[in-house]
């Protein structure tokens, strides 16, 4: 009995310190191999450098990750530019900028990466560069700017990682326009709650009634129905898209109300095509083109104006045009408006209506940016507005 106790002492005496190595081989494996832990370092560094680039492809992110993307290269140096200028550098390569833009030029106009031999040697102690590889960073299909890693010789590995990071940094820019391009749809939704109906035109639309109240009672009371039936439809915030024919018989009782106002100096004409009808688009994005071209154009011209409103049939696409001969305005500051920098240039905004802003970001949204709006305009020409809609697209039905 005693040799037995004897001999699992001695088993318990050599299993104690076998079991203790056995518990730091294993927390070392669970750790993961060399590879595992290189590759997680790689993440936690790309995930420190995203947030600059959120921001965009500008001088401020440079300079706050150029030092991480050094490292994350292994290179010598790391040059990152745009189009125009060196944004950022990091690593023993100052001698070397004044040559970084003209050898980032090829791959800046084509997008296509190359790698190039330095010119000349560089003055700075310590700077063994000898070649320059040169990679787009493509943003949405343009070229934005250049990813430029330097070091003594090229090689394909250096090559392959400066893509690969260039990617990752169009990417984390990519988002960031998606950041923004959500933060304008949420704008362009807010005003388009604020201002789907126009105070300047609920004045005048009250006016008119009251003008009648006395001399012509059942004409007061047909315009305060056609009033009720505009802001109804005009105030259906839970239907967000309307056919063409439901958007234009909120035309129809928009355009009663301002006859009633304007009397024999407002015209209009009308080229509808039946096929076109039942097509689904955002609801009001019609009337504000019409109510442009009343009040900015017709209202601010001497004598008789007309307003032209056409839908046709173009197969898989309906095209909508409202045209006035009313004073237009001049194109520069219309792309103001449109580029959101000028409110109040002439086409409403958010004491106006919606604005041609407004209608444009959210066809732009629903449609994509093929299907933006079109205006030709100049100082005393008149103003045409063009949009485009797909006859059919998956998500887009009026209920």
């Amino acid at each position: 009995m005693r040799s037995l106790l004897e001999a699992a002492a001695v088993i318990m005496l050599f299993a104690i310190p076998g079991l203790a190595l056995w518990q730091v081989a294993r927390s070392r494996r669970a750790f993961g191999s060399p590879a595992e832990r290189a590759t997680l370092d790689v993440l936690e560094q790309a995930n420190r450098l995203a947030p600059p680039f959120r921001q965009g492809l500008t001088r401020s992110a440079a300079e706050k990750t150029v030092a991480g993307l050094l490292q994350l290269l292994g290179a010598t140096g790391v040059v990152i530019v745009n189009q125009t200028e060196v944004l950022a550098s990091d690593g023993p390569v100052q001698g070397h900028l004044h040559e970084v833009m003209a050898l980032a030029e090829p791959t800046l106009r084509t997008g296509r990466s190359r790698v190039a031999p330095l010119g000349h040697p560089c003055a700075d102690q310590g700077c063994t560069c000898g070649s320059a590889m040169v990679v787009a960073i493509e943003v949405d299909g343009d070229v934005a700017g250049a990813l430029v890693a330097l070091a003594g010789a090229a090689s394909t590995g250096l090559i392959r990682i400066s893509e690969a990071v260039a990617q990752w940094i169009a990417i984390q820019v990519e988002l960031a326009e998606l950041d923004r391009s959500k933060t304008r749809l949420a704008e362009a939704e807010l005003r388009a709650l604020r201002a789907q109906i126009s105070p300047h035109f609920v004045y005048n639309a009250l006016s008119a009634i009251a003008s009648f109240v006395r001399s012509d009672p059942g004409r007061a009371r047909e315009l305060l129905l056609e009033f009720a039936e505009f802001t109804r439809y005009s105030l259906q915030s839970h239907n967000q898209f309307a056919t063409l024919a439901d958007e234009l018989l909120a035309v129809d009782h928009y355009l009663d109300l301002e006859r009633a106002r304007f009397g024999e100096r407002l015209r209009v004409r009308l080229r509808i095509a039946p096929e076109v009808l039942g097509v689904s688009l955002p609801a009001f994005v019609v009337q504000p083109l019409v109510e442009n071209a009343v009040r900015h154009g017709i209202g601010r011209r001497e004598g008789t104006g007309v307003v032209t409103i056409v839908a046709e049939d173009l197969g898989d696409r309906c095209r909508i045009v409202v045209e006035d001969d009313g004073v237009g305005m001049d194109p520069e500051r219309l792309r103001a408006h449109l580029a959101g920098e000028d409110e109040e240039a002439g086409f409403g905004g958010s004491k106006g209506g919606m604005g041609l802003l407004n209608v444009d970001e959210r066809l732009r949204q629903v449609f994509g940016s093929d299907f933006a709006l079109s205006v030709d305009t100049a100082p005393g020409a008149g103003t045409k507005v063009t949009l485009k809609v797909p006859k059919y697209r998956r998500g887009v039905r009026a209920s």
